[in-house]
């Protein structure tokens, strides 16, 4: 496989209006980024991933985009977006683009003229069907965020198609003038400079409704063959498809380089195994390491030679790391730094999410109106109106909704936890005067300063980007463990993920060998015997052999 920058690159991905507001109207924006790119200078990463800025009425928090080519004027201007592309860049550090284009905002200029008559020009943007006889809608589809996938519009009588929120129309991407415009858009964000895009829900633009195919329609390579050949292909950037769907053999498809689509998928298979089979990420199940390790390792396998793994704990769509699979209580710094190293020595591309690197965990409103998150409150109704007890739905958002993700970040012990100095469009989490980056700056044993020890090591140690993924203590329900290796070089990685001690019988191969320790969270590990006993969350990982390149 070619060598690519991104290889070794680590993403750090931003939700801008929860990361910095520079100009004290609760809502952070691109000043307050700016502010801060010495901040991630430090850690290392080289690329962010911007959660969309483009102009939007904000129904789904940007992702109901009405203007491609603008700024929305809660996050600033084009003239503050370019300065931060350039200020990144003189840091070694690109912007990723989040590309929404599965679907609009309703108050998009397309929209707006399609809805007006039949026969506009832009009717076929979207996609519109008739009512069934009685009135009701043409199927029964269902949207991501409840309720009928199908929204009248009482202007034409006829329904249009929404997987999400009804102010958010899909595209219709059966209609080339539709391909041609978001080309044309591309092209003119990849002009000013940035390095690449993240493509939100990918995997459902090549839909077909009639046939009740949402993800992988028979269309969507071609679609995404198109677009590379039309806009990114011949730069040279990052691209990272969101596909909920995928499967090791469909994400070669997308991330085969000899086939022209994508860099890299991100893929949920890891997430997924802890949602109940009914009732989904609202009934989560208790996490399983077998199961994760299963998982894992089949990605890492299916991927080893053809295609790219984006490795990730969290989003903003995800609950806190250190909450759902550490303990966020008494070893919080123990095991966010454990999840980290297991995370990080792994083939693929890293993503930081914004606070990870401090160990920012979930929050717990009490009231369901304390919450933002538009997917969090369609679904409170819709299912408590069905009978669904109120606690039973606040539990679940405490462990899966996505505002876990979304308090504002957490930059001092002061107030609004320094993030703004209005008041928050979302509540802080009160545990910021314990858990914030100034503490984390001063202290040298801090999560931070593992996360950029990490990253350093990614950087400099061509084995943990290349080398061979080889599982070690496969059926242990307790401990994760795997080794990498390249030419002579081997780098062996133990975690625990238990709060419980753990004693191993290491493997003849292993035994009596002395190497050098990259990272851990307790005491260096130079030197193994033939037992190894590990301390609550312990991690390390050790290099035998070569050195760094």
């Amino acid at each position: 496989m070619e060598t690519k920058w991104w290889h070794k690159a680590v993403v750090y991905q931003i939700y801008p209006r929860s990361f910095c507001d520079a100009n004290g109207d609760g809502i952070g924006d691109l000043a307050g980024i700016i502010g801060k790119l010495d901040y991630l200078q430090t850690l290392g990463v080289n690329v962010i991933w911007l959660s969309p800025v483009f102009r939007s009425p904000m129904d789904d928090n940007g992702y109901d985009i009405s203007d491609y080519c603008d700024i929305a004027p809660e996050f600033g201007t084009l003239a503050e977006m370019d300065r931060l592309i350039a200020e990144a860049a003189r840091r070694d550090i690109r912007i990723v683009m989040d590309l929404v284009v599965n679907h609009t905002s309703d108050e998009h200029p397309w929209f707006a003229e399609a809805r007006k008559a039949k026969d506009n020009p832009w009717r076929d943007y979207y996609i519109w069907r008739a009512p069934r006889a009685d009135g009701s809608p043409p199927d029964a589809q269902r949207s991501y965020f409840g309720g009928s996938a199908w929204e009248l519009d009482p202007a034409t009588g006829e329904y249009y198609f929404h997987l999400f929120s009804k102010r958010q129309p899909d595209l219709n991407w059966a209609n080339p003038a539709v391909q041609k415009e978001v080309h044309r858009m591309m092209n003119w964000w990849l002009g000013r400079g940035i390095g690449g895009f993240r493509m939100d829900v990918i995997d459902l633009i090549g839909k077909e409704v009639d046939r009740g195919i949402t993800t992988n329609g028979p269309r969507l390579h071609t679609l995404l063959q198109e677009m590379n050949a039309a806009t990114f292909g011949d730069r040279d950037v990052l691209t990272v498809g969101e596909a909920w769907s995928a499967t090791p053999d469909i994400a070669r498809l997308y991330s085969d380089p000899a086939r022209g689509e994508l860099d890299m998928v991100f893929q949920f298979e890891h997430i997924t195994i802890t949602w109940d089979a009914q009732h989904g990420k609202w009934k989560p199940r208790p996490f399983e390491l077998t199961e994760f390790k299963r998982v894992i390792g089949k990605w890492q396998a299916e991927l080893a030679d053809t295609g790219w793994n984006s490795l990730f704990w969290n989003n903003h769509d995800l609950p806190r790391a250190v909450s759902k699979y550490g303990d966020p209580g008494r070893y919080r710094v123990e095991s966010a730094k454990m999840l980290a190293t297991a995370l990080h020595f792994l083939k693929g591309t890293p993503y930081i999410y914004q606070g990870e690197e401090i160990g920012m965990t979930n929050v717990r409103f009490d009231d369901i109106a304390d919450y933002q998150d538009i997917e969090s409150l369609n679904l409170y109704r819709e299912r408590t109106a069905a009978g669904v007890p109120p606690a039973e739905m606040l539990a679940g958002i405490h462990a899966n909704g996505r505002d876990n993700a979304r308090t504002p970040m957490q930059w001092s012990a002061g107030d609004n936890a320094g993030f703004s100095s209005g008041q928050p469009w979302l509540k802080l989490n009160p545990n910021h005067s314990e858990i914030n980056v100034e503490a984390a700056l001063a202290d040298p044993d801090s999560i931070f300063h593992h996360y950029r020890r990490l990253v350093a090591l990614r950087k400099a140690r061509p084995t943990m980007v290349h080398g061979d993924y080889q599982p070690l203590f496969e059926t242990h329900p307790q401990v994760l463990a795997y080794q990498r290796r390249l030419g002579d070089e081997a780098i062996v990685v133990i975690n625990n993920f238990g709060a419980e001690p753990v004693e191993l019988d290491l493997p003849a191969e292993l035994r009596q060998r002395a190497g050098e320790c990259l990272v851990s969270n307790y005491e260096p590990v130079a030197r193994l015997g033939e037992r190894l006993a590990l301390r609550p969350y312990e991690s390390f990982a050790i290099a035998f052999g070569a050195t760094a390149a």
